[in-house]
């Protein structure tokens, strides 16, 4: 894979070839160290650049050790490279409770792995997407230490309740990690709209359907609604996930006024349906270019 050269979005990256770091799977978790840190802006600096531009955020979605986490190193190379604004990277839990039936079967087998240190020096801002479990089976200060030295700008844990979300905002090594918050659809109450919006830090992830995640042929016409619901209530990035697999949704959902697009399963599926790994990042840099051209964002190719 070519050097990151492109910009993401306001970000300057440096065409220096990225280290390579050899990553053990891990029993128990190291000290931090201040080696890896990423180069990549913030989340919110990401999102006003984009808004600056009129542009919609494109986010890709993987889950580590897809099979190894050589393969996952690859893969965010790849992803950055051809266009994502925003990474989301799924660390594996033997009981996803919201991943669908493609995901759920990577994840099931594998076992619990800290794959943070394979992260390279990329420009599109991370977000760790982990259920609470695993995040507790660690040192809850040693795990926000070890996403910020690892280069992540952002952590997501699906299966807590957004009530709950001030616990982990008290944590002092959490000081430079945004928690996205997950909201569901359509269940979620006008009123509950606000209280989830402040709750939120670096943007709000709405899922278009309840249920766990995986592709599906059409997008709930009641995203829309909700999209202007929150609008209503908060100024914060909106983006919409689960169940986007194809350019047309992509098209639908930047019209409804979604600041972002996440796509996760469709791209899961791809790699681990290729009978080749380079059949594997074939198909999926065509998906994503397909997908990018239905969203064009800051100029990249």
């Amino acid at each position: 894979m070519a050097a990151v050269a492109a910009n993401n979005c306001c970000f300057q990256v440096s065409s220096a070839k990225p280290k390579v770091y050899s990553v053990p799977i891990l029993d128990e978790p190291p000290k931090p160290s201040l080696s890896l840190r990423s180069h990549a802006v913030r989340i919110s600096e990401t999102f006003s650049c984009l808004r600056s531009q009129g542009k919609v955020a494109f986010i890709p979605y993987i889950t580590a050790g897809d099979p190894d986490l050589s393969t996952t190193e690859k893969a965010l190379k790849l992803l950055n490279y051809r266009g994502a604004d925003i990474i989301e990277l799924g660390l594996p839990f033997s009981n996803p409770r919201l991943d669908g039936h493609v995901i759920q079967v990577l994840i099931s087998s594998q076992v619990p792995i800290f794959p943070l240190q394979v992260i390279p020096q990329i420009s599109s801002p991370i977000v760790i997407f982990a259920y609470y479990n695993l995040i507790l089976q660690h040192d809850v200060e040693w795990f926000f230490s070890a996403l910020e030295d690892a280069g992540a700008k952002g952590l997501m844990v699906p299966d807590l309740p957004f009530e709950e979300s001030a616990t982990l905002k008290k944590v002092p090594a959490k000081k430079n990690i945004d928690l996205v918050v997950l909201l569901s659809t359509p269940s979620a109450a006008k009123e509950q709209l606000k209280a989830i919006a402040d709750a939120s830090e670096g943007f709000i992830y709405l899922a278009s359907s309840s249920g766990v995640t995986g592709a599906r042929a059409t997008v709930n016409t009641q995203v829309e609604f909700l999209l202007k619901d929150i609008k209503e209530e908060t100024a914060k990035p909106v983006a919409v996930g689960f169940g986007i697999s194809k350019p047309e949704h992509i098209k639908q959902i930047s019209s409804w006024g979604a600041d972002g697009v996440v796509v996760g399963s469709a791209i899961v599926e791809l790699l681990g349906k290729a009978k080749f790994a380079e059949e594997g990042w074939n198909d999926v840099e065509s998906f994503v270019a397909s997908l990018r051209a239905a969203l064009p964002i800051c100029g990249k190719n």
